[in-house]
């Protein structure tokens, strides 16, 4: 497009309609008119997105590469292939066997709290249907998988999904600035509200504010009506920082999410809740303090001058 003035105005039109649009959404939440548009973008850009994982997984590029060996007669270039195929794939191994740890961790999670899960994969990152902390997992409705559902992994608290399509589906971040979750503080139990931040940490609103609370101090999620959008039990982060009351009527907590969004991959969305409350037997034990190492001291008594060393001493 040539520099004009016709065409910078049509690009602070297309700006101000686009920060409109972001107004109308945030403002909107989960009613929001543009709900329908990203429904129909998962529907549309779904399966492509899927497709697109399918595609770059180095297990198939392995496969490929050793199938297409070369000729005969160039065995210098078949060698350097087989082994670009054997790198790659033992890349693939270091990966695989990653993930079926991971598998493992979150299946134990489930488990522990008797949350029915259907495992999922994050095919996408970032904001594919709207302007939010999001990312894409390649199950959809056609899984059985709804809105308003749990998400979590084997660390604790993932988000909830917000938009399903036929294939895929959304899901909202916990560290969404519009994600508001409840929470319960390990063993006393008091209640408050869990928001993202935008960035790794959550800021927690306890209801009680003279509750007595202090670095390290775990939550959970208490739960919601019918079991939607949270279950309760799942470890939602651990207390860094305090603030200080202040008079206020709440307090207000700095925490630090058990899951590390920068590497999501498996996760698993809840879709049979517990029959009962888990309270804190989903969160891991913590780990024992070490034991002080006893010391022993061994004081040496001098020799008087002129004494035989041969001669007992007291």
């Amino acid at each position: 497009m040539r520099d004009t003035r016709e065409s910078r105005l049509l690009l602070v039109l297309l700006i101000a309609v686009a920060f409109a649009l972001i107004t109308v959404d945030i403002r909107g939440g989960d009613r929001s008119p543009l709900d329908g548009a990203r429904r129909a973008a998962a529907t549309a850009f779904g399966p492509v997105e899927k497709g697109v994982a399918g595609i770059v997984d180095p297990v198939a590029d392995a496969v490929a590469a050793v199938r297409d060996s070369g000729d005969r007669s160039d065995r210098i270039t078949r060698l350097e292939r087989e082994n670009t195929a054997l790198k790659q794939k033992l890349g693939s191994d270091d990966r695989n066997n990653a993930r079926v740890r991971e598998l493992d961790k979150m299946l134990g999670t489930a488990g522990r709290g008797q949350y029915g899960i259907k495992g999922a994969q994050v095919i996408a990152i970032g904001a594919a249907q709207g302007f939010s902390w999001t990312v894409t997992i390649d199950l959809g409705s056609h899984d059985g998988v709804k809105r308003d559902m749990t998400v979590l992994n084997g660390d604790g608290l993932v988000g909830r999904v917000t938009t399903v399509g036929p294939s895929t589906s959304t899901v909202l971040l916990v560290t969404d600035p519009k994600f508001t979750v409840g929470t319960r503080l390990e063993k006393s139990g008091e209640i408050g509200f869990a928001g993202g931040q935008g960035d790794s940490s959550l800021r927690v609103e306890l209801l009680n504010g003279k509750a007595a609370v202090r670095p390290g101090d775990r939550l959970v999620t208490f739960g919601s009506s019918k079991d939607k959008p949270f279950v309760p039990g799942v470890p939602v982060g651990e207390v860094v920082r305090v603030e200080p009351s202040g008079g206020r009527l709440t307090r207000t907590l700095q925490v630090r999410p058990f899951v590390g969004f920068s590497k999501l991959d498996l996760v698993g969305v809840v879709v049979e809740p517990p029959r009962a409350d888990p309270r804190d037997s989903v969160l891991p034990p913590k780990p024992e303090a070490p034991k002080p190492t006893p010391t022993v001291t061994v004081t040496a008594t001098p020799t008087p001058p002129n004494a035989d060393p041969r001669e007992p001493r007291d």
